[in-house]
């Protein structure tokens, strides 16, 4: 259905700047919302639609700390990770003091009492000290390291996270969930942006202290180092950084999560506002109902998109389309497979109206074979389709989209196979759509009152076949291409069986 990849449905509508928001743009194309959630996201999306100057600064905002390298997970990890030294924090603060405290007195006395026989009593005593905050600092040193190199690595990811809560926090919102995500972001004056504030303050400040990593080595200011053997700034630095994990672990996350919603309603936001005559669809409780009128596909340009109505109507309605090569059938399947996706992440569609069911769509199209582990193309769509018996059996509103089935074997057993999946799935709880080029199916299934048949048909003009790519009643009329294998020099026989018979 080309929901994700290049030229895809994710790049059409992807305005995220955080690798959060990109993850849950993909998930909202991935699995169908709750009914209440899509229309809380719609509410939502229709109301930061006409908020085109804050989307916009909203978006920028994000792109000056974009991260191409940013791990959220390894992030989300990190912050929750248990603490060592805020365990007994009182305990090393005071100890790292009287360490300071003497270190700094030992050198005074040494250098007021160089000229003195007391000289070496200070440097023994000096000496002593320093060993003790060598062996603290040495023992301590790989979690220094580590808010060093994670500063390295996520300061952006936490820099653009503020900047994207500055906008939402200095924005009033009237919708029920905008205003439900904006709150989540300062609970009882817990402010999100002040708190990442005080943490990217940390992570600049750790970025003095360097670190000498062959992976990721980092320069830092020389006078930290020695400030930092005399004053065990190290301790202070883990210190205040563990007790603002500990302070906000519980909210990180969730800070996270609502600003990726902020970002993907943005995103779905700036697609409706580029496409102003699309429509919100509603979400019926009916089992698989899907009703479209000037349904067309959201990746072809609107010059040349041609829209058709489709509806289907309760489960067991199986809808058949025939047609011939380029003429439209497995375009006009991608078209009702994306829409649906888009109804049902809460997205407007490419439609003039929409009326859906909260479905699963299952596909079978493009199925390929496999060297390397040694798969045909005709055993991948067989596991395909054996996945599917499997979701119906276990699945309501489940609706199918079938392209060419079993095209990889014999015209006599793809015959027998596709009929006999058709009758099997019509007692079933689904429905969907079968593109096929077998004429001789459609009529035998039709027949069988199994399904309705439709068709995209063309005709010659100068030597070129023309596709009118609107969908038709019936099975397909048109039998152009043995003319145009004729241009191409091709002989063809009035009569094969005549000339099998000579």
């Amino acid at each position: 259905l080309d929901i994700f990849g290049q030229h895809s449905i994710f790049q059409l509508l992807n305005r995220t700047t955080t690798e959060s928001g990109m993850i849950l743009l993909s998930e909202w194309l991935s699995e169908p919302a709750p009914d209440y959630e899509i229309h809380d996201r719609q509410k939502a999306i229709k109301e930061l639609s006409q908020k085109l100057d804050w989307r916009q600064d909203f978006q920028a905002s994000g792109m000056h700390f974009q991260n191409k390298k940013s791990d959220y997970y390894k992030l989300l990890t990190w912050v929750e990770a248990p603490n060592v030294l805020t365990k007994h924090p009182v305990i090393y603060i005071v100890f790292a003091l009287i360490l300071s405290i003497i270190s700094l007195l030992g050198f005074y006395f040494f250098l007021v009492n160089l000229n003195s026989p007391n000289w070496i009593v200070y440097l023994s005593l000096l000496i002593i000290v320093l060993f003790i905050i060598y062996m603290i600092l040495r023992k301590v040193k790989p979690i220094a390291e580590d808010i060093v190199e994670t500063s390295q690595e996520n300061i952006n990811t936490f820099r653009g996270y503020q900047a994207l809560i500055n906008k939402i926090e200095c924005e009033s919102f009237k919708s029920e969930k905008l205003v439900q995500l904006k709150s989540l972001l300062s609970k009882n004056k817990h402010s999100a942006f002040k708190e990442i504030n005080k943490l990217c303050k940390l992570l600049d400040f750790s970025q003095q202290r360097g670190i000498n990593k062959t992976k990721m080595p980092i320069k830092g200011n020389p006078f930290y180092s020695l400030l930092n053997s005399f004053l065990l700034l190290d301790i202070y630095l883990i210190i205040a950084t563990e007790k603002w994990k500990s302070k906000n672990k519980g909210f990180i996350k969730s800070w996270a999560e609502a600003v990726s919603e902020f970002e993907v309603i943005n995103s779905i936001a700036g697609f409706c506002y580029s496409n102003p005559s699309y429509t919100f669809p509603e979400i019926t409780e009916k089992n698989n109902y899907i009703n479209f009128e000037s349904l067309g596909h959201p990746l072809i340009n609107s010059n040349k998109r041609v829209c058709n109505n489709f509806h289907s109507e309760g489960q067991g309605d199986i809808v058949m389309i025939t047609g011939s090569n380029m003429g439209g059938k497995s375009t006009f399947l991608r078209t009702v497979g994306v829409n649906l996706v888009l109804a049902l992440a809460g997205a407007p569609c490419c439609a003039k109206y929409g009326q859906v069911s909260n479905l699963k769509l299952y596909t079978s199209m493009r199925t390929q074979d496999n060297l390397k582990e040694g798969i045909s193309s005709f055993y991948a769509e067989l596991d395909r389709i054996e996945k599917m018996l499997k979701l119906i059996e276990n699945s309501h509103n489940v609706f199918f989209l079938l392209d060419e089935m079993f095209k990889g074997t014999n015209s006599e057993d793809r015959h027998k196979g596709g009929f006999s999946l058709i009758n099997q799935i019509s007692k079933l709880k689904t429905s969907g759509i079968i593109a096929t080029h077998d004429i001789e199916l459609a009529k035998f299934s039709e027949n069988k009152k199994l399904v309705v048949n439709y068709s995209f048909n063309s005709e010659i003009k100068d030597n070129s076949m023309i596709f009118s790519y609107k969908l038709q009643p019936g099975i397909c009329n048109d039998f152009n291409a043995s003319e145009l294998m004729k241009k191409s020099g091709i002989k063809i026989l009035s009569n094969i069986s005549d000339e099998q018979n000579q």
